[in-house]
């Protein structure tokens, strides 16, 4: 493998991205959302995630900058970057399908959504932070620069640690003892914090989007 074929994968991966999520947040856009939270937290989260996982890799991509941070291709890394990359778009697809219209971008709620447990969800809780942190990892593997090739990490881990906590949150808020029963059987293997400890809110809404 060349560089330039890493950078090639790279970008399909950005293309592979699009289209599984494309059809998904057409149709979430025609979804009634009876409550949104936060929703200037989370535009600047998804802000630094998305800059880190396309903005500063494409600048690389294009320019080789910045040059500074650049060291020596290593096509086995590479190749490894690459098999990573195939499971992280394959599992955002598994998770984008089994959530069907209960997938959203952000943290909402919405009328007549229940908790989604079947599929990759019945075993795995947050399916979709783990594509996405095998993505960043991914982009890490093939891009040999220091800070383009880590940035996903750091935009990605940013907007996973400011946001997993207040998502399990409205989750317990919404579902109550079912989704403290999920979490009991479910595992969540990216996750380095837990909400278990809170106490149980069962405000009973109407029903919850599940982000990831």
């Amino acid at each position: 493998m060349t560089l330039f074929v890493a950078k090639l994968i790279w970008s399909l991966g950005c293309v592979a991205y699009y289209i599984i999520r494309y059809p998904h947040q057409r149709r979430a856009r025609k979804t009634a959302t009876a409550d949104r939270r936060d929703l200037v937290r989370e535009r600047t989260l998804m802000l630094i995630s998305y800059s880190g996982l396309f903005v500063v890799p494409l600048i690389y991509v294009l320019t080789d900058q910045p040059k500074f941070a650049g060291y020596t291709f290593s096509s086995i890394q590479a190749s490894i970057g690459a098999l990573v990359l195939v499971a992280a778009m394959a599992l955002l697809y598994r998770t984008h399908r089994d959530l069907g219209p209960a997938w959203s971008i952000s943290l909402e709620v919405r009328d007549k959504h229940t908790l989604i447990t079947r599929g990759i969800y019945e075993k795995l809780r947050h399916p979709m932070y783990s594509a996405f942190w095998l993505w960043a990892i991914s982009q890490a593997l093939l891009l040999p620069n220091w800070v383009a090739g880590l940035s996903g990490i750091v935009g990605f881990g940013t907007l996973f640690f400011a946001r997993v906590g207040h998502e399990e949150r409205m989750m317990l808020e919404t579902f109550g003892d079912e989704y403290r029963a999920y979490m009991a059987y479910s595992r969540d293997l990216l996750r380095l914090c837990t909400v278990q400890k809170l106490p149980l809110i069962c405000s009973l809404k109407s029903g919850a989007v599940q982000c990831n």
